[in-house]
């Protein structure tokens, strides 16, 4: 699909023609044009009417106007043309059937028109003509591969440039140009189907991924999508070659695409660089980009002389080695040819550095340890967006800042840390139950943020000592963190090992537990609730108070809070937890164990001394006795209130 090139040259004007007069048949009023035109309605009208009657004879095959034929070559006369089976002499007439078509028929008002027999006969070419079929390209196909159909579902279809890799989180996704996958109705979310719409309009059947970034500027006409339904193949459609390098055009270097229309066809860089103004039309209007212009290659020619047509754009160059053959590196990305009416062919491509760069892509799949992004706690991960705690002034300036803000993100969660006490005031994160992974933890050490200050955080000092009965508990589980694609689970893995998202905790802590009920929150919501989407997002931390124990000169929280947020049918819910020694007696600190209760919202941030979306007040349906020592712990997860 290429883009149309704006012109600023204006359509040139032709002077009218004089209007020739037609030849009249001899049958018409005085040869006029009028008469003419006013024989053939007769004659429209004539056939309409009674040419099923001359149909009805066995030999006749079509009644017509034609001109008359004589000697082999057509006249000037209008005629009824009669084409029969088998033309025969009046006197074998009869033989085959037939009758004999008088030389000249009245057609009514007087008007006698002559008339005119050729040997012709006709079949229904459905019946021998094979079916066309759809080429390859446009086909649906698994694995998806370069160089076949693709577009957004609001596009009608471009071509799969090459598979790449997003260094953001690792996942595989497909590249092609903006005006492929985007579009000037789309927004990033969009679904984005293989083969494009025209090609294929079933879109259920041939979904592919989301759209996932998009530019069209400086730096190029790019879009990626991510690949979520189907498997891929890196290697480009009939060139047999994946793409492994970027490289950069010179003036004469011959290059090889391979697009939904054209297929494979060769060329030649003409201009290395250029900087063109395309109209992409309303809303969206000029865009200036930077690129580099293909013309064709003299030693491969095209099919018709064209190297590129709408439904090509978003295909791969690859330069071609001396042998002819085409090289692993990418030359450039294919958005647009020359308009209508150029006399020479000539392609558009993106220079494929500034297209990577700005995509945040790779063309090798990225390792665990080299993903560029934390993407951190989602707010709009459910279907009603729920922003992170805020903090209210009275704790507002004890948050350790990063970069300004006091949101430290991490791979799909983040908190907010206390510089007084060392450990995080609230910790939020997400859960794609569907997308979770299994993974071992074994040789993942706990480590300080070397984002943060050293000094800002409590690390292996506090539990190392053989006698030390502290635990080093994670206050967002690993279990719901290590999600998404291996290498984002992985990093996941990793990061929930920071000790940021550590608090300390008596050995016996989850023993207590009610069953380990606390530990199992999470799971009790995916087992005990339809949770739409399988997503949940939760929230939780310590809480802080004035006289909890003091150990190796560090405070040791014995309170602990946790806010399940999900959907359920299409009704957002939120659910708090309470992790005591006990309700009533809030100066407890030698209880036997700690138990488990289910609070309102309104109690977490009265502690806690933060505000939650508001949200989440109203999707807090609990009713609680008011009186603390009416209120009962949690003996196990089905006493838990998920109405």
């Amino acid at each position: 699909m290429a883009a149309t090139k704006r012109t600023s040259a204006k359509p040139a004007t032709a002077k009218p023609k004089a209007a020739k007069p037609r030849a009249g048949g001899a049958a018409g009023p005085a040869g006029s044009a009028n008469g003419q035109d006013e024989l053939i309605t007769s004659l429209k009208q004539f056939i309409r009417t009674r040419g099923s009657g001359y149909l009805s004879d066995p030999n006749v095959s079509s009644i017509g106007i034609g001109y008359k034929e004589k000697n082999g070559k057509r006249s000037k006369e209008l005629a009824l043309q009669f084409t029969v089976d088998r033309k025969v002499r009046p006197e074998g007439v009869r033989d085959v059937g037939s009758v004999e078509i008088p030389p000249v028929i009245d057609i009514g008002g007087g008007v006698k028109v002559p008339t005119d027999v050729v040997q012709r006969s006709y079949k229904p070419h459905f019946l021998v003509v094979a079916e066309a079929e759809t080429p390859e390209r446009q086909k649906r196909v698994d694995p998806v591969r370069p160089g076949v159909s693709v577009g957004n579902v609001k596009v009608s279809a471009g071509t799969l440039g090459c598979i790449v890799f997003d260094k953001n989180d690792g996942s595989t996704c497909v590249l092609s140009n903006w005006h492929v996958l985007n579009g000037r109705k789309g927004v990033l979310g969009d679904e984005v189907v293989q083969p494009g719409t025209a090609d294929d309009s079933r879109i259920a059947l041939n979904r592919l991924g989301t759209l996932k970034r998009s530019h069209l500027g400086r730096a190029g006409d790019c879009a990626v999508a991510g690949i979520t339904e189907r498997d891929f193949d890196t290697a480009i459609l009939d060139l047999g070659v994946t793409p492994a390098k970027l490289g950069e055009p010179q003036i004469d270097d011959k290059v090889v695409k391979s697009g939904r229309t054209t297929g494979v066809t060769h060329g030649m860089v003409t201009r290395p660089f250029a900087k063109v103004s395309i109209d992409y039309g309303p809303p969206v209007g000029v865009r200036e980009i930077e690129c580099f212009e293909i013309g064709p290659d003299p030693g491969h020619p095209a099919d018709g002389n064209e190297i590129s047509l709408p439904g090509d754009s978003g295909s791969a160059w690859l330069f071609k080695a001396r042998t002819g053959k085409p090289t692993d590196v990418l030359a450039g990305l294919h958005f647009g040819g020359e308009g209508d009416g150029d006399p020479e062919d000539r392609a558009l491509a993106c220079f494929p550095h500034a297209v990577f760069e700005e995509l945040k892509i790779t063309l090798e799949r990225p390792a665990s340890d080299s993903l560029e992004a934390l993407t951190g706690y989602d707010p709009g991960f459910l279907a009603v967006p729920i922003g992170a705690p805020q903090l209210n002034p009275s704790i507002k300036d004890d948050a350790v800042q990063l970069d300004g803000s006091p949101v430290i993100p991490y791979t799909h969660y983040s908190l907010a840390l206390s510089s007084a006490r060392k450990f995080a005031i609230w910790v939020a994160w997400n859960i794609d139950g569907g997308a979770l992974k299994k993974l071992d933890r074994k040789g993942i050490e706990f480590t300080k943020d070397p984002r943060l200050p050293a000094t800002a955080q409590i690390g292996n000092e506090l539990y190392k000592g053989p006698a030390n009965r502290l635990d080093r508990g994670h206050i967002a589980r690993r279990a719901d963190l290590i999600w998404g694609t291996m290498p984002e689970a992985e990093k996941a893995n990793r990061d929930s090992f920071f000790y940021t998202n550590i608090t300390p905790q008596m050995d016996d802590f989850n023993q207590s537990a009610r069953n380990g009920i606390w530990g199992q929150l999470e799971n009790a919501v995916f087992e005990d609730v339809e949770v739409d989407d399988l997503k949940v997002s939760v929230f939780g931390g310590p809480v802080f108070q004035e006289d909890d124990r003091l150990f190796r000169g560090v405070q040791l929280p014995r309170e602990f809070w946790k806010v399940l947020v999900f959907s359920d049918g299409g009704t957002l819910k939120c659910k708090a937890f309470l992790l005591t020694q006990s309700l009533v007696l809030t100066e407890a600190l030698e209880l036997d164990e700690f138990r488990v209760f289910q609070v309102t919202l309104a109690e977490i941030q009265k502690r806690v001394h933060v505000r939650f979306a508001a949200a989440m007040a109203k999707a807090d349906t609990l009713v609680v006795p008011e009186s603390l020592e009416d209120r009962t712990p949690l003996e196990s997860p089905a006493d838990i209130d998920w109405d």
